[in-house]
């Protein structure tokens, strides 16, 4: 088994927990660089590592703010692959540093804009560039995939009427007035909440309004609202255009909490700014809890050949998950798991250029390692 390089960038909960899984897996033999602009959080994910599974597989990286620094670019011109854990607005400089040293590369972000920019920046790339790969956007779209794949194969039909994918990162326990407990980055839970959905409505693919839509339902007997928020349909609704004729992503919460959310935006002094004050009243209302929880919810339905309504469905709750000396918060290792999965196809040679969500193939990443290893299908 040869060694691999691998270079991730940002060294917070999901990249110290990418690199524990990557160094705790026996089907990659690799050699860690774990990147940040603080070098004291490089540091300290590496000796998280390094504690975890009692051996030196990582080391530090300070990364620049911009540019590269001599150092840094050495480090990169020993790697392979670059593994994009920082937030979505660093995704098309992360992807320039990948072009510029021929190196896979696989970011997480939900983030449209930055998205497209990545895909002109990988277009004529001789390694694999795969986007939107975590938790959601990433498994749930891979997941409903399948789904669509089962149904169409099942009851001979390639038209259907609905695909809808659910995911939420909560808390066990929820509290007024915000029913919130925050389990991963801030910014980005303020972000999919301001910026618009990418849904289907009639077998084409429209925008709307994030939080516009708050409805209850019941999985496996607990009760929760969901409601639109931005990138968790990656790019499903330009692939599914014309085959499904309703598709949307919709993250779960504790009843209550999207009120709470609706009543802070609205407040916002300066709309233009509403995603730094939404983030802000969040980060001053609202705790960071360790002890969490991922459900997932997925289904397809429509009609057979003969009329008849049928609908498949798959629901997942995931607690968190031990690792050597170390516990992955659930958010933690459900969003890192399908990033390893990919960056491990990625070594394979298996890609070159964009690869997105549709573009993965639902049995081989379903069943791989990673995936197996933290959601247990």
């Amino acid at each position: 088994m040869p060694k691999h390089h691998i270079f991730i960038a940002g060294s917070g909960g999901i990249g110290r927990a990418l690199g524990l899984i990557l160094a705790d897996q026996k089907e990659v033999d690799a050699c860690l660089y774990l990147g940040d602009i603080a070098p004291e959080a490089a540091q300290e994910a590496v000796d998280y590592i390094h504690k975890g599974l009692e051996k030196n597989v990582a080391k530090p990286v300070t990364m620049p703010k911009e540019g590269l620094s001599p150092n840094c670019e050495k480090v990169l011109k020993q790697c392979d692959i670059l593994l994009d854990c920082l937030p979505g607005s660093q995704a098309p400089r992360m992807a320039q540093w990948a072009k510029k040293y021929d190196l896979h590369y696989a970011n997480l972000t939900e983030y449209v804009q930055e998205t497209q920019e990545v895909l002109k920046i990988a277009a004529d790339a001789s390694t694999g560039y795969v986007l939107q790969t975590g938790l959601a956007p990433g498994f749930i779209n891979i997941l409903a995939h399948q789904l669509y794949q089962k149904f169409s194969h099942r009851h001979e039909v390639s038209v259907i009427d609905r695909i809808a994918m659910k995911v939420g990162a909560l808390t066990r326990h929820a509290q007024p007035p915000h029913y919130y407990g925050f389990t991963w980055s801030p910014i980005g839970v303020a972000t999919e909440y301001i910026k618009k959905a990418e849904v289907i409505r009639n077998f084409e693919k429209k925008y709307i309004d994030s939080l516009s839509d708050t409805r209850t339902l019941i999985i496996d007997g607990i009760r929760y609202e969901d409601d639109f928020t931005s990138g968790g349909a990656a790019n499903l609704p330009d692939f599914f255009r014309g085959k499904v004729r309703e598709l949307d992503y919709r993250t779960l919460r504790w009843p209550g909490h999207y009120d709470w959310a609706r009543e802070v935006i609205a407040a916002a002094p300066d709309s233009t700014q509403s995603v730094d004050y939404l983030q802000d009243r969040m980060l001053n209302a609202i705790p960071l809890i360790d002890d969490d929880q991922v459900i997932i919810y997925a289904s397809v339905s429509g009609k057979d050949a003969s009329g008849q309504l049928h609908s498949i469905e798959k629901s997942y709750r995931i607690g968190p998950r031990k690792i050597g000396n170390q516990q992955l918060r659930a958010i933690q290792h459900t969003t890192a798991a399908p990033l390893a999965e990919v960056a491990f196809q990625l070594l394979q040679g298996k890609w070159t250029g964009p690869v997105l969500q549709s573009d993965i193939d639902p049995k081989t990443f379903l069943s791989g390692p990673f995936v197996q290893a933290s959601y247990g299908i």
